[in-house]
């Protein structure tokens, strides 16, 4: 057999074993793509916070925030004249203090630095005294008012105070409602103070000082403190009682006036603190007109009411300039939440001008 032979052979017994295993391969004669085998993929672990969020303290409330709260506090001196009542944003206020004016009516000065509810309406807003600005001067706020007596412009103009007067320099910054009659009808809002204060080029300072807060309070941890679950007290005139009922449910105490709630306006809610501040000092009369000085110097008597009951302190100027009570010539600690702080004449003593009931008992 010769060599082409050979080949050609070889060639068709090539062909035939390719046909073969063609037609073992089934279907349409076409070749399968092998299968791919499953990729092993790790298993994901559950995605971890790298940085849990910073919680800091308001400085005048002590409450939790998770935005540091540095702006500057304002200040408003509030109507707390009968056709003034109920006035607006008081809720929103870290701290509330009352103190008298002229004919025995008391005025509120609410300072708000922590809150974010910038366009609720606050008012209705009144007059600026020295004894006012000096409260405001102690939070190193800006005060927001409507006016003030011939010895406060002093203060104010000489020693170059940061104000917003809706009657000499900041008038755009206020309103009046057509609800009430003048002057009980001057309002604003914290987004409009704070537009006028930085108008004015009033810094807008962190806040430097702050009260001593713990979650038990002073008055827990006092041996003599005695219950005072409700309290009235007041100032001057008879026909105008401050009370105070302590909710154990919410731990604050609700306000009253001559018996009836103290409500905000704006929402209807109840004003309400977690602690509570009586103390008396010096009142003197300076005028036919009724205006007063109130001395915040000297240091006295004081009552801090927490948790439905009360211990005895004293207030004192401290070098930072703030107002402090102590006992024992520490300071006291407040607990989280607002504050109420109430300054009586000390012509009475401070007991004369309160009634506080204690469980089933009352005392005077």
């Amino acid at each position: 057999m010769d060599k082409k032979t050979i080949w050609i052979r070889a060639a068709m017994l090539l062909m035939v074993i390719m046909l073969s295993l063609t037609a073992c391969g089934g279907g349409d004669g076409k070749q399968q793509p092998p299968e791919e085998t499953p990729t092993q993929t790790p298993s994901e672990e559950p995605t971890l916070p790298t940085q849990v969020p910073v919680t800091f303290s308001a400085p005048y409330t002590g409450l939790p925030h998770e935005v540091e709260p540095v702006n500057r506090p304002i200040a408003v001196m509030v109507n707390n004249f009968s056709a003034a009542r109920p006035q607006s944003g008081l809720t929103n206020a870290d701290v509330v203090w009352e103190v008298l004016a002229e004919g025995g009516i008391t005025r509120l000065i609410a300072i708000f630095q922590s809150t974010d509810a910038l366009t609720d309406t606050i008012g209705p807003i009144r007059s600026n005294r020295p004894y006012l600005i000096d409260v405001a001067d102690s939070y190193k706020a800006v005060m927001s008012h409507a006016g003030a007596s011939p010895e406060g412009y002093g203060i104010l103009q000489k020693q170059k105070k940061p104000y917003l007067d809706e009657i000499s320099n900041a008038g755009p910054y206020y309103w009046r409602s057509k609800d009430r009659k003048a002057p009980h009808n001057l309002y604003s809002n914290l987004k409009k103070l704070r537009e006028g204060a930085a108008k004015r080029g009033y810094d807008n300072d962190k806040p430097q000082i702050a009260y001593t807060f713990t979650e038990a309070g002073s008055v827990a941890s006092d041996p003599l403190a005695k219950t005072a679950e409700q309290l009235s007290f007041i100032f001057t005139l008879k026909n105008y009682k401050v009370g105070y009922q302590y909710d154990a449910s919410t731990s604050v105490y609700k306000r009253t006036i001559n018996g009836e709630p103290h409500i905000d306006k704006n929402n209807d809610q109840q004003l309400s603190a977690t602690n509570l501040i009586i103390f008396e000092t010096a009142h003197k009369t300076l005028d036919n007109e009724g205006r007063l000085s109130v001395d915040l110097t000297k240091g006295g008597k004081a009552l801090l009411f927490q948790k439905g009951k009360v211990m005895e302190a004293e207030w004192v100027r401290a070098s930072d300039g703030m107002l402090r009570w102590v006992k024992d010539g520490k300071e006291l600690e407040l607990i989280p939440g607002k504050t109420f702080i109430h300054i009586v004449p000390s012509k009475a003593s401070l007991l004369d001008h309160i009634t506080i009931e204690q469980s089933s008992e009352q005392t005077s």
